[in-house]
């Protein structure tokens, strides 16, 4: 059974709804549904009471609970790290969006983060509802992000990630590795088990993670400025291939070492790595596109 559209409702603050199905059940009150379905968030029947949970066409639902239905909320924290950098728009028509975004910045809310996140910010810049990433990059990493401006080919350039059809380059600073140069590194990565989780790791086995790298110029202080361009799509990808090398990305709180995560986190001390390219043709106008942002230029710490 395929799930119903969702419908059209504005955004709150950049934000958009969510919906919740309300399923046959004991509860005799909305509030009491919600705080055990979604018990991260906090204080619902304060919030149906300000009308800021609604049926599907935007009217506000009452206390009591009804099955069989969907409700929308928009979801908000009373707090979150504030990211003191600014996205920047460099690019945008009526299909694509694509935003140079800082670091420590999300691209998507989730955690601990909702407004201050790169998507939130720029539906609120913009008041494009429909606007969504058609890829990720961590919020440890800066560099171009592109979006999609209509929901209805939205899967036609998600799917070229998915096919491997766009050439990517990013640019590291990393301790001065020896050559030859350029080479390319293929490993098996895989999640690691226990408290470093949040790890790749390379293993033995048929490698899933390829990318190319070159060294570019030395940056003085035992650190030298490489490029990388990927050709797949593995989690923590760049990071994790360097540092098996032997050269992890300078400022890099995960490898080679999981440190404890700060919040707010040390801005001062960034993640050395940038997306500066993204080249693909478009699959909606058939035109190649390619973005370029500057290189990296934050000294490392």
């Amino acid at each position: 059974m395929s799930r119903p559209p969702k419908p059209v409702l504005p955004l709150r603050d950049g934000v958009g709804a969510s919906a919740v199905f309300c399923p046959p059940g004991p509860w005799t009150t909305l509030s009491a549904f919600l705080a055990e379905r979604l018990p991260m968030v906090d204080n619902w029947a304060l919030r149906i009471a300000r009308d800021e949970v609604v049926n599907e066409t935007g009217r506000p639902v009452a206390e009591a609970y009804v099955a069989n239905r969907r409700v929308f909320y928009w979801r908000r924290l009373d707090a979150e790290p504030e990211v003191p950098f600014e996205a920047r728009i460099v690019f945008r028509d009526e299909h694509l969006l694509v935003a140079d975004k800082p670091h420590f910045l999300p691209v998507t809310p989730g955690g601990a983060y909702v407004q201050q996140t790169l998507l939130t910010r720029l539906r609120r810049a913009t008041g494009l509802a429909e606007l969504s990433p058609i890829h990720r990059l961590d919020r440890e990493t800066a560099g171009l992000v592109v979006f999609s401006l209509r929901a209805a080919e939205r899967g036609a350039y998600q799917n070229l990630f998915r096919d491997r059809a766009v050439d990517k380059v990013y640019e590291a600073v990393a301790p001065a590795g020896a050559g030859p140069w350029p080479r390319v590194l293929r490993h098996r990565l895989v999640e690691r088990e226990g408290e470093a989780f949040m790890q790749m790791q390379a293993v033995d086995g048929e490698p899933n993670a390829e990318t190319w790298v070159d060294l570019v110029e030395s940056v003085g202080a035992g650190l030298a400025r490489y490029q990388l361009r990927p050709r797949s799509g593995v989690k923590h990808q760049l990071r994790a291939q360097m540092n098996a090398l032997g050269l992890p990305i300078a400022g890099d709180r995960i490898y080679p070492r999981l440190q404890p995560q700060e919040h707010p986190p040390r801005f001062d001390a960034p993640l050395q790595l940038v997306a500066r390219v993204i080249a693909f043709t478009d699959p909606v106008t058939g035109q190649p596109r390619r973005f370029e942002r500057a290189a990296l230029t934050i000294a490392p710490s």
